[in-house]
């Protein structure tokens, strides 16, 4: 069987979803795609896919990729009736692309193990702009005979895939201090950007100084950038999906004892930014709260 021959189901069609869905159609691999919301799959099926009316019946080929926002979801498209675990035949494979729990991680491999299917953790960094372009890292983990079927498929979706070992979960856990690395960055941000805000000083031209200087990373550019735009709205991930992860990092964190003070800050932020009615911004909006405290927004929700 060639790379091509293979049959992909991709469950989730969100903006990350969707773009991930059009590159595997562009490098011509059939296609099913399922979402609970069929019309999100009208583009898709335009340009080739085929329309799953259930989990179980994206998942019926050889590799089911799940690109869903939270455990909740991931639990009932897989482990629910009409799920993947209940559709996946013997040895083909669950490639989990999601952001989830390092409990959840372990349950879905549990659950595979038991019926003879393979699974592989696979989050990314990216956001929906890397997705589209094919540019995401992707953070794989599994079996390595299996992790390597799947590289194809990786190298379709993403620039890089980091192999990180054995057991799934622990892609997860890379995943997750990743987005706690992004969210630390966002506050420091945007505290930093309230303080030369509060003196006058322009802040693209702080932007630009300190990006060729100090801090040339993407993560500084891309969240540096919406910052000093104020550019919160549409997000290319919202707030409310980053403190969902920052809530799982803390539970990971609970679980091997490490004392994560700086998460439990950001967790605090991420729900003050919720509870005014912040939920739907992007994550980097943690900078507009800042702002208003530092006296700089007479209303804080305004989509920028």
């Amino acid at each position: 069987m060639t790379d091509k021959t293979l049959w992909v189901g991709l469950i989730g069609l969100g903006t990350m979803g969707q773009a991930m869905a059009a590159n595997l159609l562009g490098a011509r691999y059939p296609l099913t795609v399922y979402n609970r919301s069929a019309h999100r799959a009208q583009v898709l099926v335009a340009q080739g896919a085929r329309l799953a009316n259930t989990p179980a019946d994206a998942a019926r080929g050889d590799v089911v990729i799940t690109m869903l926002a939270d455990d909740a979801a991931v639990e009932s498209a897989v482990l629910g009736p009409d799920g993947v675990c209940e559709a996946l035949g013997p040895k083909a494979i669950h490639v989990s692309m999601s952001t989830i729990s390092i409990a959840l991680a372990e349950r879905l491999a549990e659950a595979h193990r038991h019926r003879g299917q393979a699974f592989v953790s696979a989050p990314v960094f990216g956001r929906p702009e890397a997705a589209a372009a094919a540019k995401l890292f992707v953070v794989a983990a599994g079996k390595p005979i299996v992790v390597e079927r799947c590289l194809p498929l990786f190298e379709v979706l993403g620039q890089r895939t980091f192999v990180v070992g054995k057991e799934p979960s622990k892609a997860n856990l890379i995943k997750l201090s990743g987005n706690f690395l992004i969210t630390s960055v966002i506050e420091a941000l945007g505290e930093a950007f309230a303080l030369i805000g509060r003196a006058g000083i322009d802040r693209e031209q702080y932007l630009e100084l300190i990006t060729s200087t100090l801090f040339g990373a993407p993560v500084y550019e891309t969240y540096g950038s919406l910052i000093a735009g104020e550019r919160y709205y549409p997000p290319g991930f919202n707030a409310s999906l980053g403190y969902k992860d920052i809530r799982l990092v803390l539970a990971a964190a609970d679980v091997l004892q490490v004392p994560m003070p700086v998460a439990s800050l950001i967790a605090t932020r991420f729900l003050a930014l919720i509870a005014q009615g912040g939920g739907d911004l992007d994550w980097a909006a943690l900078a507009k709260l800042v702002a208003r405290d530092a006296g700089e927004e007479g209303r804080l929700l305004s989509r920028r």
